[in-house]
């Protein structure tokens, strides 16, 4: 079964201009280019004549014009050959595409996937973008699965490593989500400041991710210690897991802040801020997972800890809801070690 029963975000519109653009998602790609009404199409990246990538073609007249012999396709995937106009059985797989949040979404002809609206109350979209991760979906997915990387890993929000007693922890596993909540005292930060964050406020991180894709909606705020006032700033980011291929994962972020006065009058400054901070914690993650992208499917032979609960959880998710099958980590037989509670 295909993945491409669920919607993908698979590139920020402003990418897709006068020439197409080729992605990929789980080893299958696609060509996107605008037809001529300016409307984003996905076609399968392989012309039916001489299978030559169509992304390495030309938009001529809002069609796509294959760079080898000239077969042309319109948005649908009907094409024509240049040299035998007549010729019949032209026509390459096309994909149903959707605009939306700033980015181009695909999903097959069939799929009844919605892409989501992204409410979340009184909390701003300040931008999105897209961030390549070399190594396999499992690996990035367990990644952001687990905050106790964060001191070792990251370098502005979240704590120090001489706090990690003071972690609280908890995460529920149900049958088609993971929910987790971390919460420790904030690290000193600089760009803090800006939104009137103070060391030793505690920072709070929520999650729940889903399967259909792959998505986790982050959760972040800060909370003053003595009062127990949240402070003005606030963030919401889902972050789509896209597979790129066996090897490499494509995480697309999307950014929404609620800031609270006095921030609000300069919102339209201080998202791009917001965002470049987003920017800042994925980019973290990206430079430091290609030293683990060998990480087998298998998690047998580890000694897990408390937190990695959800991690194990994700695993069994990621098999039976995104990929459809069942293999010996959808049963349960993945042969982890026991995960420790301390307790």
């Amino acid at each position: 079964m295909s993945v491409l029963r669920f919607a993908h975000p698979v590139l920020p519109s402003r990418s897709l201009r006068t020439k197409p653009v080729k992605v990929t998602i789980a080893g299958e790609s696609f060509a996107l280019f605008r037809d001529e009404n300016g409307r984003a199409c996905a076609l399968a990246d392989r012309c039916p004549h001489r299978f030559a990538p169509l992304s390495a073609g030309r938009v001529l007249r809002g069609k796509l014009v294959c760079a080898y012999h000239g077969w042309s396709f319109d948005g649908e995937g009907r094409g024509q050959s240049a040299s035998q106009p007549s010729l019949a059985k032209c026509d390459v797989r096309s994909m149903r595409t959707v605009e939306k949040h700033g980015y181009v979404w695909i999903s097959s002809r069939d799929s009844e996937d919605q892409v989501p609206n992204f409410d979340f109350g009184g909390a701003r979209f300040c931008g999105a973008f897209p961030v390549r991760f070399d190594a396999p979906l499992h690996v990035v997915l367990d990644n952001f699965s687990e905050d106790e990387h964060t001191p070792f890993v990251h370098t502005r929000l979240g704590w120090e490593s001489r706090d990690v007693e003071k972690i609280g922890f908890h995460a529920e596993s149900f049958d088609d989500r993971t929910e987790v909540h971390y919460d420790a005292p904030q690290r000193p930060t600089r760009v803090g400041r800006i939104f009137g964050l103070h060391p030793g406020d505690i920072f709070h991180n929520d999650w729940v991710t889903r399967f259909d894709p792959p998505c986790t909606i982050y959760k972040t705020k800060w909370v003053d210690p003595k009062t127990s006032a949240a402070r003005p700033l606030r963030i919401t980011s889902p972050i789509y897991f896209v597979p790129e291929s066996d090897s490499s994962t494509i995480l697309h972020t999307f950014v929404f802040a609620e800031t609270g006065e006095p921030y609000d009058r300069f919102f339209s400054l201080l998202r791009h801020v917001v965002t470049a901070i987003a920017w800042g914690e994925i980019r973290d993650d990206a430079r430091f997972i290609p030293t683990v992208k060998h990480t087998p499917r298998s998690m047998r032979g580890m000694r897990l800890g408390k937190f990695d609960k959800p991690l194990v959880h994700n695993r069994r998710l990621l098999d039976r809801l995104y990929f459809a099958k069942c293999d010996e980590i959808a049963n349960g037989d993945d042969g982890t070690e026991t995960i420790h509670t301390g307790s």
